[in-house]
């Protein structure tokens, strides 16, 4: 077993790449769908790490809110980045199942200012996740 602060810096290292796909779709101008999704993870991600940092064998689950929530107690701050995980949370399924939505597909329903949307909240998340672990994500 990895020790918990390697763990933690595989997880937001992984958090910090997807943000920036995330952010070459926006600047491709396309996939926004796609890129939403991807923001999310980097979000999931880099509270994973978090939670790994704190020492965490398993850490399971999707939601960013959830995750957010197990560190609230520990990390006061987050918790004014909470309408940033419900928001992302939104993105977890409706980005990749037609089902996820009323009609449609996901690469007609999400636009460019959902992925600006996105990269943001996700950003804010990724950057309080390498101030808890010490390191500039």
């Amino acid at each position: 077993m990895k020790l918990p602060e390697q763990d933690a810096a595989r997880w937001l290292a992984q958090a910090t790449d997807d943000l920036c796909f995330a952010e070459w779709l926006l600047e491709e101008n396309r996939f926004f769908d796609k890129g939403c999704f991807i923001a999310q993870q980097a979000a999931e991600k880099a509270l994973k790490a978090c939670l790994y940092g704190q020492g965490a064998r398993t850490v399971l689950g999707h939601s960013v809110l959830e995750l957010l929530e197990r560190l609230v107690s520990r990390f006061r701050d987050l918790a004014k980045l909470k309408d940033d995980a419900r928001l992302l949370d939104r993105f977890y399924i409706p980005t990749r199942y037609p089902n996820g939505l009323p009609g449609g597909a996901p690469f007609e329903a999400f636009v460019r200012d959902d992925l600006e949307q996105a990269i943001s909240m996700a950003s804010r998340i990724v950057g309080a996740a390498g101030q808890i672990l010490g390191r500039k994500p």
